[in-house]
């Protein structure tokens, strides 16, 4: 793998980007969205949901309100995640067409309100 070499802290340091691929690309007009599978290559500690998500978004163009990210896994030995995705073609079609957990899969917990 090749990357970008950075200096920070007195220290160079070897950025290996992310290997992203699609595998599969469907259209389904039925309920306005695309269905992608694909694959995300990794460095150092196994992508959580939300930076696998962010990686799609930001490499397709999308807004991550319309996208949700059906099952991501990763299988012991290598360091390559698979996964499946739902990108929509706005977020009221999603709302109206998934379930509410799957949206909120992977996004960050509130804090508790009461004090410790």
């Amino acid at each position: 793998m090749t990357g970008d070499i950075l200096y920070r802290n007195g220290a160079y340091l070897l950025r290996i980007p992310l290997d992203f691929k699609i595998t599969s690309d469907r259209r389904n007009e039925l309920l306005k969205r695309r269905e992608i599978t694909f694959t995300l290559g990794y460095d150092k500690a196994t992508p959580s949901r939300s930076e696998v998500m962010g990686k799609v978004c930001a490499i397709l163009n999308l807004n991550e309100k319309a996208v949700v990210l059906d099952q991501v896994k990763s299988r012991f030995g290598t360091r390559v995640v698979t996964g499946s995705a739902r990108i929509y073609d706005d977020e009221e079609s999603r709302v109206k067409t998934e379930r509410g957990y799957l949206a909120e899969r992977g996004k960050p917990k509130a804090a508790p309100e009461g004090g410790t």
